[in-house]
């Protein structure tokens, strides 16, 4: 797959390739096999089995006698999945370390590096589904960046596209950023 870009502007149509050739091929950013990547919860799962979600604050609420998207039945009472550490307020958005530069990654991985780059304050105020910050200490998705994490980790990867792709095509505010990130990637034990 070739994708030509100018300057650092990522096109749409270059997410949206990038995102096809994931899915398709599954695991790390670059093509490589990696331990903390996972597939957003029911990628595969017929729909009469896939939960009724809705996010909050604290994470998406699956409804009672659901399934989980694993073919594991949800309790009766209300499950609330832990959202990972996020920047939640002006002071942590101050002093944001700065990420790595794009040009030392290649693909998707590349792509990912400059959306963050574009996007810092709205990156940090997502959280990130590898959990890192139990891991790393990471502070928010914006961080994993600021070192050659994120180049090892499709989660990673995936959601700072997605956030980008939410941004700036789809005018959504970090708030409602969050609540899809939370959505699509976190899952209920």
């Amino acid at each position: 797959m070739k994708m030509k870009m100018t300057g650092t502007f990522l096109t749409a149509a270059a997410l949206v390739a990038a995102a096809l050739f994931s899915t398709a091929c599954g695991g790390a950013p670059d093509g490589g096999a990696t331990t903390a990547a996972r597939q957003p919860q029911n990628a595969q799962q017929p729909a009469a089995r896939q939960p009724q979600q809705q996010a909050t604050a604290q994470g998406p609420t699956v409804a009672a006698g659901a399934h989980d998207g694993h073919g594991h039945a949800v309790s009766d009472k209300t499950a609330t999945a832990r959202v990972p550490a996020y920047a939640k307020t002006a002071g942590e958005l101050r002093d944001l370390p700065p990420t790595l530069a794009p040009q030392k990654f290649s693909g998707k991985t590349r792509l990912a590096y400059q959306a963050v780059a574009q996007i810092p304050k709205t990156i940090a105020q997502l959280p990130c589904y590898c959990n890192c910050d139990e891991g790393f200490g990471h502070k928010s998705l914006q961080t994993c960046f600021a070192d050659d994490h994120a180049s090892h980790c499709a989660v990673c990867v995936d959601e700072a596209l997605l956030a980008y792709k939410l941004q700036t095509e789809d005018g959504l505010t970090p708030e409602q950023i969050r609540g899809r990130i939370v959505a699509q990637f976190s899952s209920p034990h």
